[in-house]
This record gives structure tokens, C-alpha cells and sequence, in this order.
């Protein structure tokens, strides 16, 4: 393999832009089917810092950073060796160290390159009042440096080795990630060690960065009236979880967020028993796992603060919200207050939740489409969702905008219209096996992304679940039943548990 090139030393580093990288995924119209995750998930290419009591402080060693090419001939097993076909469950591999840092692996030699992972179990919903933002911001200041690694200089350590690299904030998790050539695993690894305990934040980076995120709200959501109109909806539907702020925080928040509730927030959450490295790509399992315990093994684990699944208390009736913005045209958002898989009762529930939402919206075929879109034209665009797999509770999702013909009114009518159809009529078998092959299908084209096989492996580790659980999706949806659907639709999408947000289009004054 190509040796990754020799960095003998650092450079002092001019001042730069911070600068704004918007997540390929982000919120446009209500036609691309908003999910409750959409809008909190942030991803910024600047980054961090926070400064630690010097007894704590873990400098760099620096093998990795001056020698990743010598490190790397045991890391990656020859692309033209023979290779018995195996699963991606019997290519997946898992250990824990003594500080309790979870390590995931999955083998997937197709390529001689790599996405590793650092996945913190902490978000949004975890925030208190008074300080919710917090989360987002503290992404954007671990990439500030370390005593080790100078402001900027991550970054440009990373694409020095032909790397990639950015972060993410979500409800239930943060995460930090490189895609590299598998050779330069030992310097990916080295840096996120380093940062997860020597993260300096420097007073006048936090306050230009501050100013960054309320940028960034101000883009994603101020500026967007769908987007606007679908924080309110979440903040109505969502009363006593923490899923009722979104991820960015409410801008009173960042107005008063200070540098040190942010490092208040590092020190308190980030640490080796509250996080999981993902590593999935062209490397060998006892090598990462060597790797690991050689730069994360010496941080010591933390006492962390005890949390539960965020819940939902019962609803007394339906809730209606109206939302008055410049827009050009109306929308309807409908969610019902469900469980998710680490609260409902019975785990059916919710491969039962998921089958009912694509039986509606699954594609060309799917009633919502072939009926309101196609056939009787009421809708211009619609959609149905179900976002199972959270920490907490969490809802099921609808939403539509009219054609120039109708009306709200009339979307909401007919939206209601096929969940009652569902709630009497048992949906027909072949719409069950077009979900199911849907979701296969899905499955087998995630496989050719090691990104994505490795955000399935992360996220479910990070709401508290296994990895495996991915591996018998498709086989529990197949053993759904019509009845299932019908129970789940009857017991859940009733009026007491629904909320409603409409954005109703404010008249543009002419101009003077």
C-alpha cells in the first residue's frame, strides 16, 4: 500500500474564516418529507476546544501524526487475497475497554479506505432549560484545538492525508468523524482520543463561534418558513420530553449561552463510558481494537449523571397551532404522540408502526401518492413517517401541501380519510410485501457505503440498542400482520394523541 505521507512538525497558523458547512440532508420543502430528525441534525466543518485541569491533561504521543505509514502495514489486509463471502453481522466485531469506550468494527475490504467514528451518548433532549443549544455549539468548539493540535489545525491535519472529516448533532447523540485511507486509522484515532479529554476552548473562538450557530438558525430555520413552522409543530407535539427544543436551541438560549456552560457540558458528558468508536472499512478487527486500547485505554472513565428515556405525558386532547409567514404556499403538519423502541410496551408496536407508515407512503405505489397526488390531485406533495428507532417516545408523522384547487382543510380531510380506511379495512398483502421489499432493498444499497453502514451501527448504540437489532429488521417486518396494523393504528392514531401546525401564508405588502 501507498505510505501515507511523513508530517514532521506543525505550522504557526494564520487566522481564518470560520466558515459554515451546511449537512447534504438539510430541510427544504415540506415535499421532501420532513423527519423529526432533520432539522437538529447540524453538521459544521470548525470546530473546538475546552481547557481541562492539568492532572487530566493526555498529550498527543505523536506516533500516529509522524509515523501513520509505518503503522499502517499491519492495518489492512491485502485487496487481492482470497476472501470468503461473509455477512455483515460475521464481519462485525465488538469490545469494550476497562474505561468502558464501546468499539465497533465492521470489516468491508472492497476498498482501501476507512470511516471511523466517535459517537457521544449526549443531545439535544439531554439539555435543561436555559441552555438548550448547548450540544450544537460544543461541536463546533472541539474543533478549536488542543494543547497538542493548534486552532484550525485538525482540519487541515486531516486533509493533509487526503482525508474527510466533519460532525453531527441530533436529539440523542453528537458525533465526530474522518473517512481516510484505512493506512491512516492510527491518526484518526489518536486525534479523537486526544480531543475527548484536552479540548481547549479559547474565550474569543467561543465568541465568534456563537455568533456562527446563531448564523446557522438563522439560515435553517428563521429564514425558512416550513422549517420555522415545523419547530413550532415539534414544540407543540413534544410537551414534557426534550425533544420539545430543537437541536440548535432556541436563539433567547444562544443569545445567553456562556463559554462556560459549554465546558461545563465537556467535562460532563464527554468521556470513554459515554461513547462508541464506529470503525467500518478495509482493516482487521484485532488491529483497531490494539489501536484503541493504545489511545483511548489511558483516559479514565467518568461518573455521569443518571438519565431516562424522554417520555411523553398523557395527552388530554388535540392540539392546533397556526403559524402566520411570508410564504407562497400552505402546509399541513399532523403528528400522533407514539412509542419508540425503547418505550413501547410490546416491540411489535413499533415494526408495526413502521409497515402502517409505508403502506401509506412507500414509494410511487403508495396510497398517499397514488391517491391524493395522482388520482384525486389534492395534494401536490405528501408523506407519512415514523421515526422508531429514538431514545424516548417519539411521533408518528404526517404532512401535505394543497393544490392550487384545495385547501388545507381539504388535505387534513383526506390524510384522516386513509388512516381511517387503515383503522377498519386490513391493508391488502401485497402492500405489505412492497414495503418489505422496499425496506430489503434499501438494506442491501446501504451495504454500498461504508458511511452509512457505520451511522446505522453508531446511531442504534447510541439510543441504547444493538447493532444486530439492523440485522433482523426486515424479517421482524415480515412478521407484521394485518391485524398488527390495524391494532396499532386504532390504539395510537387517535384525536387525544394528535397535534397539529398549519402554516398559513402571511399576504407580501407591496413595496413602496
Amino acid at each position: 500500500m501507498k505510505q501515507a505521507k511523513h508530517r514532521k512538525s506543525y505550522l504557526p497558523l494564520q487566522p481564518h474564516n470560520n466558515r459554515l458547512s451546511i449537512n447534504r440532508s438539510k430541510l427544504t420543502a415540506i415535499h421532501r418529507k420532513l423527519l423529526p430528525w432533520i432539522i437538529g441534525l447540524c453538521s459544521i466543518s470548525t470546530v473546538v476546544a475546552a481547557d481541562l485541569p492539568s492532572k487530566d491533561k493526555k498529550a498527543l504521543d505523536g506516533t500516529a501524526i509522524n509515523s501513520a505509514a509505518k503503522n499502517s502495514a499491519a492495518m489492512t489486509p491485502a485487496l487481492t487475497t482470497p476472501h470468503k463471502k461473509a455477512t455483515p453481522a460475521e464481519r462485525t466485531f465488538s469490545h469494550t475497554l476497562d474505561n468502558g469506550l464501546t468499539i465497533i468494527v465492521r470489516e468491508d475490504n472492497r476498498a482501501p479506505v476507512m470511516v471511523s467514528q466517535v459517537w457521544y451518548r449526549v443531545g439535544s433532549s439531554y439539555e435543561p432549560v436555559g441552555t438548550t443549544g448547548v450540544s450544537h455549539v460544543l461541536e463546533h468548539m472541539m474543533f478549536k484545538g488542543t494543547h497538542k493540535v493548534p486552532t484550525g489545525e485538525f482540519s487541515k491535519l486531516i486533509a493533509s492525508y487526503g482525508g474527510t472529516e466533519n460532525a453531527f448533532t441530533s436529539y440523542d447523540f453528537t458525533g465526530y468523524y474522518q473517512m481516510m485511507n484505512a493506512n491512516n486509522l492510527p491518526l484518526s484515532l489518536e486525534l479523537e482520543a486526544d480531543r475527548m479529554v484536552n479540548a481547549i476552548f479559547p474565550k474569543d473562538e467561543f465568541v465568534k463561534e456563537i455568533e456562527v450557530v446563531k448564523e446557522e438558525r438563522r439560515l435553517r430555520t428563521d429564514d425558512n418558513p416550513n422549517a420555522l413552522t415545523y419547530e413550532r409543530f415539534l414544540s407543540a407535539a413534544y410537551v414534557s420530553s426534550g425533544y420539545h427544543n430543537p437541536v440548535i436551541g432556541w436563539m433567547h438560549d444562544l443569545d445567553n449561552l456562556t463559554y462556560k456552560d459549554a465546558l461545563d457540558w465537556y467535562h460532563t458528558w464527554y468521556a470513554p463510558n459515554n461513547a462508541t468508536l464506529v470503525v467500518v472499512g478495509d482493516v482487521d478487527h484485532d488491529n483497531v481494537f490494539a489501536l484503541a486500547k493504545r489511545y483511548f485505554g489511558p483516559i479514565a472513565a467518568k461518573t455521569l449523571p443518571k438519565v431516562t428515556p424522554p417520555q411523553e405525558a398523557p395527552s388530554l386532547g388535540e392540539r392546533r397551532i397556526e403559524v402566520e409567514l411570508t410564504a407562497k404556499v400552505p402546509a399541513i403538519y399532523i403528528g400522533y404522540n407514539v412509542p419508540g423502541i425503547n418505550t413501547a410496551k410490546e416491540e411489535w408496536e413499533v415494526y408495526a408502526l413502521r409497515m402502517l407508515a409505508g403502506v401509506l407512503d412507500g414509494g410511487y405505489s403508495a396510497r398517499i401518492e397514488t391517491e391524493l397526488v395522482r388520482k384525486l390531485q389534492i395534494t401536490a406533495s405528501a408523506g407519512a413517517s415514523y421515526g422508531g428507532f429514538s431514545r424516548g417516545d417519539t411521533l408518528f408523522y404526517l404532512s401535505g401541501v394543497p393544490t392550487q384547487n384545495h385547501t388545507i382543510l381539504d388535505v387534513e380531510n383526506a390524510l384522516m380519510e386513509q388512516l381511517q380506511r387503515l383503522k377498519i379495512k386490513l391493508a391488502k398483502p401485497e402492500e405489505l410485501a412492497r414495503v418489505q421489499a422496499q425496506v430489503i432493498s434499501g438494506m442491501i444499497y446501504q451495504q454500498d457505503s461504508i458511511s452509512s453502514q457505520a451511522n446505522q451501527i453508531g446511531r442504534m448504540a447510541s439510543i441504547g440498542r444493538s447493532w444486530r437489532e439492523m440485522e433482523v429488521f426486515a424479517d421482524r417486518l415480515k412478521a407484521i400482520t394485518p391485524e398488527q396494523i390495524r391494532q396499532v393504528a386504532n390504539r395510537y392514531l387517535v384525536s387525544s394523541r394528535k397535534t397539529v401546525a398549519i402554516l398559513k401564508p402571511k399576504e407580501i405588502e407591496p413595496k413602496s
